[in-house]
């Protein structure tokens, strides 16, 4: 009978089964006791009935309470250490979230996988769409002897949505620091490099590391071909390869890729399709977030969705790509390059920096992004602003922050265009 594999060696119910029964005897015990104590009025024997009545209510909480960790464990195994609390409000949450709004997110860099963070708290209805023309580092070491599309980004991404422990996440982003041949790769990079080997698919293979690491929402290539950028600068030159173009720390006139005609992922331009909120940024202007408007098929799918369309503006200028350019000039070229359309309204970060770490930013020729918001306005283009400047050494948008103020003016744009 199946109602005695409860009592199989391994499963770890039987002993708190005994335990509940115990308790439920004592209770009983009690119950006679105090029909006793009744008839007999004995100080004795009432407090023995309500010492048993505090244990056999304790050994049916423990047990009941230990029987519902183990079925919880079994159906939503995680990390070894959590209470039971804590799994259930973890599930919990995790079934709320599944009714928040579908965001995609576009982009690439530390720009995208810092966002996703933010992102994640309130929706796992993500999808980030990532840039893959990365040609330096790990990356374009595995793109050029692999022959397989970068994956440093698409890992980053995967690590920030990640709902698995610690380890794992640590696992991935390890970096090895000796090693011929090793020296410099990310364990995650090469986990995912040899799994788009072993399956013969790079989508199937980011696929299967989005399970090992729990991840909420998706991560997709924005194409899952091979191209280059093309970047040419304003005196005239150009330069191709992404590595080369920000190496060079030169002004740039314009971005192409190389070949001009790929096909976007298709998972991506669905998810873009049904999307209720697509975001664009932050991060490199002309690295992360153009190549992937670049693909005529994303760049169609964006301009032809319904979805509320936000770009979110860098902090701080970048040396060479950006310098000297005001919050209306990065957007400017976004709309150059793309459609006037493709953007909605425009996040500006307010904060106010400090001193200390402005010097330590302009030693790098970096400073922050004149922010011309009326400008912007006149162009027709709403702006959201805010005081989110995240904790830390370096100038980043607190994402949580920034995301629940984007989230504010989505829904009041909801409101508006159903009125």
């Amino acid at each position: 009978m199946k109602f005695f594999k409860w009592f199989y060696p391994g499963i770890g119910i039987k002993r708190w089964i005994f335990l509940c029964a115990l308790g439920l005897g004592f209770i009983v015990l009690v119950a006679l006791l105090t029909v006793q104590t009744m008839a007999k009025t004995s100080v004795l024997l009432a407090s023995f009935a309500t010492a048993l009545l505090i244990l056999g209510i304790f050994l049916i909480y423990t047990s009941i309470k230990n029987m519902v960790r183990i079925f919880v464990r079994a159906l939503m195994p995680l990390n070894g250490h959590d209470s039971l609390v804590d799994i259930v409000y973890q599930k919990r949450r995790g079934e709320s979230l599944l009714h928040g709004p579908r965001v995609v997110a576009i982009g690439g860099g530390t720009g995208l996988s810092t966002m996703l963070e933010g992102i994640k708290t309130f929706t796992s209805n993500i999808t980030a769409i990532v840039t893959v023309t990365d040609t330096g580092g790990s990356s374009g070491r595995l793109r050029d002897e692999m022959d397989v599309l970068p994956p440093g980004d698409i890992r980053n991404c995967l690590v920030a949505l990640a709902d698995a422990g610690p380890l794992i996440r640590d696992l991935f982003q390890y970096r090895f620091e000796l090693g011929e041949g090793l020296k410099g790769h990310s364990f995650g990079n090469l986990f995912i490099t040899a799994l788009s080997k072993v399956t013969g698919d790079f989508e199937k293979a980011i696929a299967e590391s989005s399970k090992v690491l729990a991840i909420r929402g998706r991560v997709l290539p924005s194409t899952l071909e091979k191209v280059t950028l093309v970047g040419e600068f304003m005196d005239g030159t150009s330069v191709e390869g992404e590595t080369n173009i920000t190496d060079l720390k030169k002004p740039l006139r314009s971005i192409r890729l190389r070949p001009e005609g790929c096909k976007a992922c298709q998972e991506a331009l669905d998810a873009i399709e049904i999307a209720d909120l697509v975001l664009m940024g932050p991060g490199s202007l002309y690295t992360s977030i153009l190549p992937n408007l670049l693909i005529k098929d994303i760049r169609d799918a964006v301009l032809g969705s319904d979805a509320y369309k936000v770009y979110i503006m860098n902090a701080m200028t970048q040396p060479g790509e950006t310098s000297g350019m005001s919050a209306w000039d990065h957007l400017n070229v976004i709309l150059d390059h793309t459609d006037p359309r493709i953007v909605d309204a425009c996040f500006v970060n307010t904060a106010t920096i400090p001193v200390a770490m402005l010097r330590r930013y302009a030693k790098q020729g970096a400073v922050p992004v004149k922010l011309d918001i009326e400008k912007i306005r006149e162009k027709g283009y709403q702006i959201i602003r805010g005081d989110v400047l995240q904790a830390g050494e370096q100038v980043r948008h607190d994402s949580e922050s920034l995301m629940k103020l984007v989230l504010e003016h989505y829904r009041e744009y909801v409101e508006r265009t159903e009125e």
